[in-house]
């Protein structure tokens, strides 16, 4: 259940990614892991902006324990989203059930790093499968040989930087508003 550190590269996108996401009035949407999540949601609360964290546990658990003060801070200024009875405790399986949630309840999955076996991984492969926009970065594509293995298939977009990612967005937010979305989420991954 423990993945790699998150690089400060990572950390900085996610954070970028998100304030400007929430300056769009588009409410970013991640799982409350350490890393780039944490960074995503703190940059779109700081930011105003509106967060929902899809957790791998009940609605009473707190994981992992050093998010705790995020997850009472996303109950009260966002919303905290559980599939699971609120005792659930985190297992193996729930994070992926988690991911499935996520790729299917965002307008698209913006993958900032992941490595090989992580959940951002099977996210963006849910995604996929899911018929959901993928926009990953050249950070994890340069890194991974299953995010290079997406590239080239129907709504996977590849950015090399912060102005890409959001030109993407703004076009997904468009097509989904003309569409007569109204309440635009985007998964941070």
């Amino acid at each position: 259940m423990s993945a790699p550190a998150a690089s400060s590269q990572g950390l900085k996108i996610a954070t970028n990614v998100a304030r400007e996401l929430a300056a769009r009035s588009v409410t970013v949407v991640s799982g409350l892991a350490l890393g780039i999540d944490a960074a995503a949601h703190r940059s779109a609360l700081d930011a105003g902006g509106r967060t929902v964290a899809v957790i791998a546990t009940g609605i009473n658990k707190r994981y992992p324990a050093a998010n705790h003060a995020r997850h009472e801070e996303i109950s009260e200024k966002g919303l905290l989203l559980s599939q699971f009875w609120p005792d659930a405790p985190p297992q193996k399986h729930t994070f992926l059930m988690r991911n499935a949630t996520m790729s299917g309840y965002g307008i698209a999955t913006v993958v900032v790093e992941a490595g090989e076996t992580s959940g951002a991984r099977a996210q963006a492969r849910m995604a996929v499968e899911h018929g959901r926009p993928v926009i990953l970065t050249d950070l994890v594509v340069t890194g991974n040989q299953w995010a290079k293995a997406l590239v080239g298939r129907p709504d996977v977009h590849v950015a090399t930087g912060i102005d890409e990612v959001m030109a993407v967005v703004d076009n997904l937010v468009q097509t989904d508003r003309v569409a007569g979305g109204t309440l635009q989420k985007l998964v941070m991954a």
